[in-house]
């Protein structure tokens, strides 16, 4: 086909195109769509910030060893290969607001320790020793926050069980509360703090806790003030 001839046959095809396409008016649509397009702003997307991110920290891990050496003139001695991973840390805990919490003062603490001795020495009068007693003195961390009671390790090997266990802590109305006794750490952990909560014990109020039979103490509180 000649050049002449193919032009002709394009120059037609156009042409045949063109008249379709009006037909279907996609001129004007297509006008339309660059007019709205011009004449609307252009939308910027919200940005986002950026998620929080645990904290990361890189470390070298054994993840094999080897008995082959690295030279022959080495003594005997494993090879040891690391790999480095990354461990993904908990999250910071926020340290517990302390402003609300009411501090006894010495003095105020001392007179209800003196209390408490005097209840204590009435209790023990006249006793044959086998009702055991001894005094704690309220301390922040024993009335708020990990509500956690420690106690003497001569008090432990003397009136508490060997192993840890449950025992049962009955105020002067003789309403029982169930307690959980760590004997390796030495003291009373879960069950304290509802005790503690229940009766309102603030720091600088001393009990008296007095063995009725195995595990099973009656308390005694003497007010700070």
């Amino acid at each position: 086909m000649s050049k002449e001839k193919y032009e002709a046959v394009r120059q037609q095809r156009l042409e045949e195109n063109r008249k379709r396409m009006e037909q279907l008016h996609l001129p004007l649509l297509s006008q339309a769509l660059r007019d709205r397009d011009s004449s609307s702003p252009k939308s910027t997307p919200m940005k986002r910030g950026p998620k929080p991110r645990a904290a990361r920290k890189e470390v070298m891990l054994p993840v094999r060893r080897s008995q082959r050496f690295t030279n022959k003139s080495a003594t005997n001695q494993a090879v040891v290969y690391y790999q480095r991973v990354q461990l993904q840390l908990p999250r910071r805990i926020p340290m517990r607001d302390t402003s609300s919490l009411v501090y006894a003062s010495d003095e105020a603490r001392q007179r209800a320790v003196e209390k408490a001795e005097k209840v204590e020495s009435e209790l023990t009068a006249g006793t044959d020793q086998s009702h055991p007693t001894f005094v704690k003195s309220m301390l922040p961390s024993h009335v708020s926050g990990g509500f956690w009671l420690g106690l003497s390790s001569n008090v432990c090997k003397k009136i508490l069980p060997k192993n840890d266990g449950l025992v049962t802590l009955a105020d002067e109305q003789g309403d029982e509360w169930s307690v959980v006794y760590l004997a390796r750490k030495n003291g009373l952990s879960g069950g304290w703090k509802k005790f503690a909560v229940d009766h309102k014990l603030a720091d600088g109020d001393a009990l008296v806790f007095q063995l009725i039979r195995p595990a099973f103490f009656k308390v005694f509180i003497t007010r700070v003030g």
